[in-house]
């Protein structure tokens, strides 16, 4: 097993530790705003960790990887991806809930993670975890 090899695969365990923390905490009904806020917290952790994976598996597979955008859409590219779009809009997301906090934009961003983000990086941390 050579470095790259190693490296995406000790992201893949820091990644699986985030996934599992937001998978536990996605299906609160109605989330109060320390629970929602928490939720977009671990999405946040998760996203980064996922698309760092994505780099790394990818390097190791030979590919050169500047951006997260690029990341996702190579990942996709590679079929590790279902659906490349959602992920975009996730790092869109990603990138305003890091950067503002705003009620009615938690509360929205909240429903998109349940409803979108967290079922695609699902089927990531799937995909992946047959490489692993």
């Amino acid at each position: 097993m050579n470095q790259k090899e190693i490296r995406w695969r000790q992201r893949f365990d820091n990644f699986e530790n985030a996934y599992e923390l937001l998978k536990k905490y996605i299906d609160i009904a109605d989330p109060d705003e320390l629970q929602r806020a928490g939720i977009i917290q671990f999405f946040e952790m998760a996203f980064e960790l996922a698309w760092k994976v994505m780099k790394d598996y990818l390097e190791a597979e030979g590919f050169q990887i500047k951006s997260p955008k690029e990341a996702i859409k190579q990942a996709f590219q590679a079929g590790l991806l279902a659906d490349g779009a959602v992920w975009l809009e996730a790092l869109e997301d990603r990138n305003l809930t890091v950067h503002t906090y705003e009620e009615t934009t938690a509360i929205e961003v909240a429903e998109r993670i349940k409803a979108g983000y967290f079922p695609a990086m699902q089927q990531f941390y799937e995909s992946l975890k047959e490489k692993y």
